[in-house]
């Protein structure tokens, strides 16, 4: 892997101004930008993220969605993440799965207004709103 890549890809994850530090100097959020920022230098075509979002305040989840919305042109992305509101602000479709099952698919749209997701993983009583 060339410099350029690793460069490009420290840019790209918005960690250009943190090239020179060690990882272990990184706070959490900025050590999974990293982690896709790994990925990203060796120009990959698909993104599998399992629960990128983990642990992280929201800044730093703020961050990473925004880092994750600039990778979808370009990159397939498939995206294992329990944080609804997160998922329905970066996907395109939305598989629902509860114990290894699929309930749902479809676009936000249709999948917020599924009511049997609503029950599984929104919470929603029966004459709540599903947030927008």
């Amino acid at each position: 892997m060339s410099g350029a890549l690793a460069d490009e890809a420290m840019e790209r994850a918005g960690l250009a101004a943190h090239a020179g530090r060690l990882a272990s100097e990184l706070a959490h959020g900025q050590k999974r930008q990293l982690e896709v920022a790994m990925c990203l230098a060796t120009q990959p075509v698909a993104l599998l993220l399992d629960e990128p979002l983990a642990g992280m305040g929201a800044e730093e989840s703020s961050r990473m969605l925004s880092l994750l919305r600039g990778l979808r042109e370009g990159h397939a992305i498939l995206l294992v993440e329990h944080d609804m509101d997160a998922v329905f602000s970066v996907a395109d479709r939305i598989t629902v799965m509860v114990n290894g099952t699929v309930i749902a698919s479809g676009t936000p749209g249709e999948i917020r207004a599924n009511r049997e997701v609503q029950l599984a993983y929104l919470g929603e009583a029966e004459d709540s709103e599903v947030p927008a």
